[in-house]
């Protein structure tokens, strides 16, 4: 009889970009001031990668780097490298492609991977499946957005939600029982007319006129958007938890989406944990999209606990949304 292997996270590194963009910053170039963006999204600043020809291949560079050190790993048993992001430096090659050259990974396969806010959580569950196949050792998966390439900075709708940045994680093999257990993903096509980008792809591909009529911005229908994110993530939550026995006494971490505090506030009153049991740094970095997730990990490793019960939850465009239940595996304060 095989003995079950099990798909652990062993290690996270993180990055963020040094300018900080500050919502006092922010009311001098829109009409908005802290008071709004405080009560209504919870966002204080954002890091902003502002460095002429730099995009999301460097931000997720520094990330994997941090994370290869930390781990001390050979970049030759590195296996598969998953980079989630919607803002790739090109539309081909990949990122995940930059990444191997630049991390100097030569047995490596490297694709990026396309969830929206929900990438993370979609490339722990591919990674997971990989490792459990026992075809797969040692999987790096990141998620690294630079939001600001497509944010319109005189939408006062939008601008002040969003960041730039990245972290990653390793994902091994264990025949011990704890690593990522279990997903529950959902996608939803119906979330197209609420958040998009109209202009770039090849439906609409790039032309004077699109430009002039500024299509190459996000576009974001906040109300819509708001409503499905704290339904869909408080039932998938509730419903991984179930599944599983989890409740507020057993739970030791949830860990949501940064897009709004208010949503992380609803998905943790659902569960009925309470706030100091849920990672937050949206008022630091903002909604980072792919990056949210695994950039709360990189901030609180180390009150991590090996056992720790974990919920992470996501809400991204598509609409794309799930929860994952984690059992950690490693002591964060002795890395």
């Amino acid at each position: 009889m095989m003995e079950k292997i099990n798909a652990v996270i062993t290690g996270v590194g993180g990055y963020v970009p040094d300018y900080v963009l500050t919502n006092e910053e922010l009311s001098r170039m829109v009409d908005t001031n802290d008071e709004w963006i405080m009560t209504r999204i919870g966002v204080k600043e954002r890091r902003i990668l502002n460095e002429e020809g730099l995009g999301t291949s460097y931000l997720a560079r520094k990330a994997a780097k941090q994370l290869m050190q930390k781990t001390n790993s050979d970049p030759d048993s590195i296996d598969c490298v998953i980079v989630a992001t919607t803002t790739p430096d090109y539309h081909f090659p990949s990122t995940a492609s930059i990444l191997c050259d630049k991390l100097g990974l030569k047995n490596a396969y490297a694709f990026d991977l396309q969830a929206a806010c929900s990438g993370f959580l979609y490339a722990m569950e591919t990674a997971a499946s990989m490792i459990q196949s026992g075809r797969h050792k040692k999987i790096i998966i990141v998620g690294a957005d630079k939001m600001s390439s497509m944010v319109n900075y005189s939408d006062r709708a939008t601008c002040p939600i969003f960041g730039d940045g990245a972290a990653a994680c390793m994902v091994e093999a264990t025949t011990e029982e704890y690593g990522i257990i279990d997903s529950i993903l959902r996608t939803d096509g119906k979330g197209l007319p609420f958040l998009h980008m109209k202009a770039g792809g090849s439906v609409c591909p790039p032309s004077y006129f699109t430009i002039d009529n500024k299509m190459h911005y996000l576009y974001q229908e906040g109300r819509t958007v708001f409503k499905y994110a704290v339904s869909n993530m408080s039932d998938v939550t509730e419903e991984i938890a179930q599944r599983h026995g989890l409740h507020k006494d057993n739970i030791d971490w949830i860990v949501p989406h940064q897009a709004n505090l208010r949503i992380i506030d609803a998905v943790a009153s659902r569960l009925e944990v309470p706030l100091s049991k849920v990672m937050v740094n949206i008022q630091r970095y903002g909604n980072t999209s792919a990056g949210t997730l695994p950039l709360c990990l990189w901030d609180y490793e180390k009150q991590l606990k090996k056992g720790d019960n974990i919920i992470f939850t996501a809400f991204g465009a598509g609409f794309t949304w799930g929860a994952s239940y984690v059992k950690w595996g490693y002591d964060g304060d002795k890395i």
